[in-house]
């Protein structure tokens, strides 16, 4: 098991409860920062790994069976029961609105009142949402205008097209080209823009784009 591997499960168990990660510590009667982005790894880079105590509360306040938590860290995109369970509408802002503060939470997840709706092909993360491409820094593939939907639950990789928020509070639609453990690199699909670099510091949460409006 990889260290990213295990947070990424309990963002999906989180996801597919409803919840925040904060919000998922809750329910299990932990302290609501134990998920948090910035408590996976120390000052020095050094990942944190979450107990064993508290992977149990988790399974124990969800009612989630230890072999379905097993399948989500090696790769599963939801947990069987809740696969065929999805929503036809998810809430949408505008891309370049969503630097604006209190449209996420610490975990980057939506969050307040301003949130439009958007149809689209089921998805079994509650909290999916939807953005509105704003420039031309992802032509020819995401146009001004288009909507993209954006899953938090879903696993993250090199070559995924995702959403990532630095903490300077812009929030960006990128191509992941490299990911290392301490450096992100984000490249546009128009090659007219520059690749970005950030460590990891940078960026307070990456989201995976699942699909878009053409």
């Amino acid at each position: 098991m990889r260290h990213d591997d295990i947070w990424r499960a309990i963002d999906t168990l989180a996801a597919e409860h409803g919840l925040s990660p904060s919000g998922l510590a809750r329910k299990a009667g932990l302290d609501p920062t134990s998920f948090n982005i910035s408590k996976r790894r120390a000052s020095d880079g050094k990942a944190r790994w979450p107990s064993t105590e508290s992977i149990a509360k988790v399974l124990a306040a969800t009612g989630t069976g230890l072999t379905n938590f097993t399948a989500l860290v090696t790769g599963a995109r939801a947990l069987p029961e809740t696969r065929s369970r999805g929503r036809s509408k998810i809430p949408l802002i505008g891309l370049a609105q969503a630097g604006s503060s209190g449209f996420f939470d610490d975990g980057g997840y939506p969050a307040g009142a301003g949130w439009d709706e958007v149809e689209l092909p089921t998805t079994a993360d509650l909290n999916a949402y939807a953005l509105a491409v704003a420039g031309t820094s992802m032509e020819p593939v995401y146009r001004d205008g288009d909507s993209i939907i954006v899953s938090p639950a879903a696993p993250v990789r090199v070559g995924d097209r995702v959403v990532a928020r630095g903490v300077d509070g812009a929030v960006m639609a990128k191509l992941l080209t490299r990911r290392t453990s301490n450096k992100i690199e984000l490249t546009s699909l128009n090659p007219a823009f520059p690749v970005l670099s950030f460590t990891l510091s940078e960026i307070l949460w990456m989201h995976r784009i699942i699909w878009a409006s053409q």
